[in-house]
């Protein structure tokens, strides 16, 4: 439902029509989250601190942001994925939307397992996702009854990243 570096981070489920957004999480984990709140956390501005020990003290401290709340998805749910890049476009042979269905390609802990199937069968690791890609939760169910079922594999399609 979360990779497992979401666990501490403040989460909830996904619903039915609802539009997400990917966003890199302080874990440095990508997941999905709501855009108002990805919006909001990107314009909180921490106060300008001016001469030497402002400087310092900015230095040495940690930006303070509003948390983002990450939404779960559980897996078999069909979602449709906007704003894939061209060289994605090229290399899984679709448009700049697709439809998808939410799987987890691992139960092994302490490994990133939230993946997209691609009608074509190929995965992608939500890792591998740019952030900001939209993603709208089209349906929570599984018409697929084996889909929930975590099925320890590799997934079919993995980029090295820095590639697009």
């Amino acid at each position: 439902m979360c990779d497992y570096s979401l666990m501490g981070v403040p989460n909830r489920l996904a619903m039915e029509g609802e539009e997400l957004v990917t966003y890199r999480f302080s874990t440095g984990t990508i997941g999905l989250a709501p855009p108002a709140e990805v919006r909001k956390a990107r314009e909180a501005q921490p106060p300008v601190r001016t001469g030497f020990w402002g400087f310092f003290r900015e230095m040495f401290s940690s930006p303070v942001k509003p948390p983002v709340l990450a939404v779960c998805v559980p897996p078999g749910a069909h979602l449709m994925l906007a704003d894939i890049p061209q060289g994605y476009q090229h290399i899984l042979d679709v448009g700049p939307t697709a439809a998808v269905t939410f799987t987890q390609i691992s139960a092994s802990a302490n490994t990133h397992r939230d993946a997209l199937r691609f009608e074509d069968g190929r995965e992608l690791l939500l890792q591998q996702l740019d952030e900001d890609q939209r993603v709208l939760v089209l349906d929570l169910s599984s018409a697929d009854p084996r889909a929930p079922e975590i099925v320890e594999r590799r997934p079919s399609f993995v980029l090295s990243f820095g590639l697009f």
